[in-house]
């Protein structure tokens, strides 16, 4: 088992990724070390453009130093690497999956800040739909989880000037995800993130056990969660790629946790009852 680890490489095999996943969220807390960073203040510039969808993704890139994880190999588990990271440019990783997509297109791509390592938008190939994917430092995640939060009670709301347009995103967006560990098995958080503007948006998280770590903070903020998990789990794009493609033919929730159901199955080979208790819709 241990070997599996040592010999991942770019074409790591199904059997791998879940040793990986599986060893990585473990809760290790003698290696948690919790940092935020306030480099801005918390905006809320309310926008909304019925004609345009946004989704905005918060990745925790995968960080062997500074989350309580089990580490994984140094080279996809350094928080400050985004090339390299588990969770943005391995090939299961948000960046790479969605470069690779027929049904996204790349318009853009800079870094936000000292913590934003790496912003990404891509304009979807069949709809007026915009993603908006932000990559952390590692080292941030609990910044991480803070602004997803805000975003999802509409605390935290931005727009984006792209192709001559603004879009909504933060809290303006329709749709809002997080990936990577769940970080709240190492610390807690003092608000509540009540929401403030009535409006419930949907939400798809990605990290392990996150109904039970994230369920109060989502009550308060009032979000639906269409995807969310029970237990340990690989938060790889594959499974949010494809619950958002039903998202944006505005199927069902049912249905859009079936897409990310067989994704999951399709990848990490658990069986398909497996991954439907794993992966679990509504509160």
């Amino acid at each position: 088992m241990r070997t599996a680890i040592i010999k991942y490489s770019k074409t790591i095999c199904s059997s791998s990724l879940i040793l990986l996943a599986l060893s990585s969220c473990r809760y290790n807390p003698q290696k948690a070390v919790v940092e935020t960073k306030k480099t801005h203040a918390l905006k809320c510039i309310s926008f909304e453009n019925p004609a345009i969808k946004t989704i905005h993704v918060f990745v925790a890139l995968c960080d062997n130093k500074y989350q309580g994880i089990v580490p994984v190999p140094p080279k996809i588990g350094n928080g400050q690497d985004p090339d390299n990271n588990l969770y943005w440019g391995g090939d299961f990783g948000v960046r790479t999956y969605f470069k690779k997509s027929k049904e996204w297109k790349l318009i853009k791509k800079e870094k936000v800040n000292n913590f934003i390592l790496e912003r990404l938008i891509f304009k979807n190939s069949f709809s007026n739909c915009y993603l908006v994917a932000d990559a952390y430092d590692g080292k941030y995640i609990k910044q991480t989880t803070i602004d997803f939060l805000n975003s999802c009670s509409g605390q935290l709301k931005d727009t984006l000037h792209i192709n001559h347009s603004v879009i909504g995103f933060d809290g303006n967006a329709c749709l809002l995800a997080y990936i990577g560990h769940d970080g709240l098995m190492d610390f807690g958080l003092s608000d509540s993130f009540k929401n403030i503007d009535g409006k419930s948006r949907d939400c798809i998280i990605l990290a392990c056990v996150s109904k039970k770590y994230f369920g109060g903070f989502i009550n308060s903020t009032k979000a639906y969660p269409l995807v969310w998990t029970t237990g340990l789990m690989c938060p790889e794009a594959y499974t949010l790629h494809d619950a958002i493609s039903g998202y944006i033919q505005n199927e069902s929730p049912e249905n859009i946790r079936t897409r990310a159901v067989m994704a999951y199955n399709k990848y990490q080979k658990s069986g398909i009852a497996f991954a439907s208790s794993l992966l679990v819709s509504g509160k």
